[in-house]
């Protein structure tokens, strides 16, 4: 039986990237890691199974992705686009597969540790406005709240793809 790794945050540092940030990075890894493991499996109506009217894994991974695109956003100082905003519209439209979702949960998480290791230290305190309403927020708050939003729904995840395997 192979032995199980450690959780990313208990790897060692991460080379090249800021202590302060890499919390974000190991968020992320861990969310790869545990949403293979938990999906590992379902069937494409299993992942959009909505048992007892929560949330579908396809709904949850489709939403950590867009949520850390959009949120990524806001830490590089700029306002969503109409792509983003339909894309928001759409993450409870069915039909994606599980490889499909996790291969764009991958791209998102790509481009936001290139984000993310790119970020001057300096600047982790620099004000950010969030939404329409422009509420006030930091580089660094903004990175914090993509790591507790992503395991959040990493959790939510985790629990509906249980149920809709005892659903089935």
């Amino acid at each position: 039986m192979p032995t199980a790794l450690p959780e990313p945050w208990m790897r060692g540092a991460l080379p090249g990237v800021n202590h302060f940030v890499a919390p974000l990075l190991y968020s992320f890894q861990m969310a790869r890691e545990d949403l293979a493991k938990y999906t590992e499996g379902l069937t494409t109506e299993q992942i959009w199974a909505t048992p007892h009217g929560f949330g579908s894994v396809g709904f949850h991974l489709r939403h950590i992705a867009g949520s850390t695109d959009r949120l990524m956003t806001y830490v590089q100082g700029g306002q969503l686009s109409d792509a983003q905003m339909a894309v928001l519209k759409a993450e409870k439209e069915p039909g994606a597969t599980r490889e499909m979702l996790l291969a764009g949960l991958n791209t998102a998480f790509e481009k936001a540790e290139a984000i993310t290791r790119a970020l001057d230290p300096a600047h982790l305190t620099d004000p950010r406005g969030v939404g329409r309403k422009q509420l006030p927020a930091t580089v660094i708050g903004l990175l914090v709240h993509i790591a507790e939003h992503t395991q959040r729904h990493v959790g939510q995840a985790i629990s509906a793809a249980k149920l809709a395997r005892l659903s089935n």
